[in-house]
């Protein structure tokens, strides 16, 4: 196996919260080597529903990946959690997208099914990623906002489309620096171990390729 890119995004701040670490991780994983063989492509993208889907597609037809993995923020969450699928749904329930957009029981595409399940090794993942010392769980869905949104329109994309590649989305938690700068209490994990353990699931995704 060679020449193997893998696609990793995070997103930019939104809402309440001043800072991202999805984005920083994927900025850190940049120009990383996963493996022997496969390079990381990471990426920020934008929390605005009628601008994501756009600048996903962009980094696809640039680097053509084998994986895609996206990355979000889940405040209050304690783990890394890999999310198994992504619905047909939008609903914003009070938070609004960077434009300010609320949407409620709106499809993400209205021809598409109800639900796409991901495609990365998630259980083989979650064992690498644990024993790396990260913590580490397996959710049901990815919610109904802009996380959902990547999930299912990556899937969508991988099925509709004439390009072969597998698809994953993980939520984290705030990183120490965000939960202390907020001073609520809040669950928090370190930006170096979120990282290590998002190349440790990666890595086990990419070796499920051969």
């Amino acid at each position: 196996m060679s020449d193997v890119t893998v696609l990793v995004t995070g997103y930019e701040p939104f809402g309440e919260f001043e800072t991202n670490p999805t984005c920083r991780i994927a900025r850190r994983l940049d120009g990383e080597t996963i493996g022997d063989a496969a390079t990381v492509v990471g990426r920020e993208l934008p929390v605005v529903f009628d601008e994501m889907e756009a600048e996903l597609e962009e980094y696809l037809a640039e680097h053509d990946p084998d994986v895609v993995c996206g990355l979000g923020l889940a405040a209050g969450r304690n783990a890394l959690s890999l999310e198994r699928v992504g619905i047909n749904l939008r609903d914003t329930a009070g938070i609004p997208d960077n434009d300010d957009r609320e949407v409620t029981d709106e499809a993400v595409d209205a021809e598409g099914p109800v639900a796409y399940f991901a495609t990365l090794p998630l259980r083989e993942m979650k064992s690498a990623m644990r024993d790396a010392g990260v913590p580490t769980t397996l959710s049901t869905d990815a919610g109904t906002h802009l996380c959902n949104d990547f999930l299912y329109a990556a899937r969508h994309r991988a099925e509709t489309d004439d390009r072969e590649f597998r698809v994953g989305f993980v939520h984290t938690p705030f990183s120490h620096e965000d939960a202390a700068r907020r001073d609520e209490g809040e669950p928090s994990m370190a930006l170096e171990t979120m990282t290590r353990g998002i190349q440790e699931g990666l890595a086990v995704s990419v070796n499920a390729l051969e």
